[in-house]
């Protein structure tokens, strides 16, 4: 049985999008290190779709049609090249070579020119939507060129997320596009949450409401202009008791949050084009803060705050909403500058009117 597509690297997300691919009547050839996860992918959901099992990349190679098109989805840096470097010899001129992770956009165009030289097409894939939307249906930014496309592009757009009968997938752009795009929309939620975690500060700090009466609030929010995921979630979050403590799960929660890069990326890259996104900068600031508990922790002794009560206006829960609702936008147009000024840069043709 020839497979549409193979899948190296079965961790959760390479193995949800594997899953996803299936589900769609396509016949996915799975490959990872150790055959342990293919098997318990297999033992577990092998009823899906059609699957074919491999134990090495020279199987995953042989059992695809052609072009031969392989997935990788292995942590970003140094494992990528690793694979790709014993995937490459294995293909022929035409076949196709997919990175699906968060990947700079920097290694992206490096690989696909070094790939080009072999007649091989490397097409770097953001993927936003986690691991829920890598099975039910993600939103996915392809790269790479307008050849590989044609012939990638149909299988991504029937396994992406649909809106009003319109798949969220679309040819990005040459070589790094995908995931340059992907990282500035990683920049933007990086942005987006900080916001949201200000605006629970000021309803919880300024105005003294807990968190089961900020849930209702929000949940009211997500029927109007701030309607997302992210408020969504935030929601339910907020209504959330932790069951051992029985105190609101946002006030036993660690304190503390870490990066995985894409942020971080996203404000160099800003720097070097020369594009003002200091609200996405401000996260990233404020995510290494936050993980400096320690230090955190003494200032907070040594250094009074404001302890006086302040008089709440009626308006001010309207107030919070108005504010969040302005961050929001000042962020994403932060990122669609930065978007305009890298097409310029990398001769990028991204349809941002779209």
């Amino acid at each position: 049985m020839s497979a549409h597509i193979g899948v190296t690297g079965l961790a959760v997300m390479g193995a949800n999008l594997a899953r996803n691919l299936a589900r769609n009547g396509y016949t996915v050839a799975l490959h990872n290190r150790s055959v342990g996860k293919t098997d318990a992918l297999l033992e577990k959901h092998g009823t899906e779709g059609n699957f074919v099992r491999t134990e090495s990349l020279q199987e995953l190679v042989d059992s695809l049609e052609t072009p031969r098109r392989v997935l990788i989805m292995v942590k970003a840096g140094g494992p990528v090249d690793s694979v790709i470097d014993q995937l490459t010899p294995l293909l022929e001129a035409g076949d196709i070579v997919i990175d699906a992770g968060n990947s700079h956009y920097e290694d992206t165009r490096r690989r696909e020119a070094a790939l080009a030289v072999k007649g091989l097409h490397f097409v770097g894939v953001g993927v936003s939507g986690g691991e829920e939307g890598a099975l039910l249906g993600p939103s996915i930014m392809p790269g790479g060129s307008e050849e590989s496309y044609a012939s990638l592009g149909p299988m991504l757009e029937k396994i992406s997320a649909q809106y009003d009968g319109t798949p969220c997938c679309t040819w990005i752009g040459t070589d790094g596009a995908g995931h340059f795009v992907k990282m500035v929309h990683n920049g933007i939620e990086y942005a987006d949450m900080q916001v949201i975690g200000e605006a629970y500060d000021l309803l919880r700090s300024g105005a003294g409401i807990e968190p089961a009466e900020q849930a209702r609030i929000f949940t009211d929010w997500n029927t109007g202009t701030l309607s997302s995921f992210l408020i969504e979630i935030t929601a339910e979050v907020l209504a959330h008791t932790d069951a051992r403590t029985g105190r609101p799960f946002v006030d036993v929660v660690v304190d503390a949050a870490g990066q995985k890069g894409t942020g971080r990326w996203t404000v160099v890259s800003a720097l070097e084009l020369g594009s003002p996104t200091s609200g996405i900068a401000e996260s990233v600031f404020a995510r290494a803060l936050s993980s400096q508990k320690e230090q955190r922790v003494l200032a907070q002794g040594i250094l009074q705050g404001h302890e006086e009560s302040i008089e709440v206006p009626e308006s001010f829960v309207e107030d919070v909403r108005l504010a969040l609702y302005a961050s929001k936008l000042v962020s994403y147009a932060q990122g669609i500058d930065m978007l305009t000024n890298a097409a310029k840069e990398y001769g990028w043709e991204l349809k941002l009117e779209e």
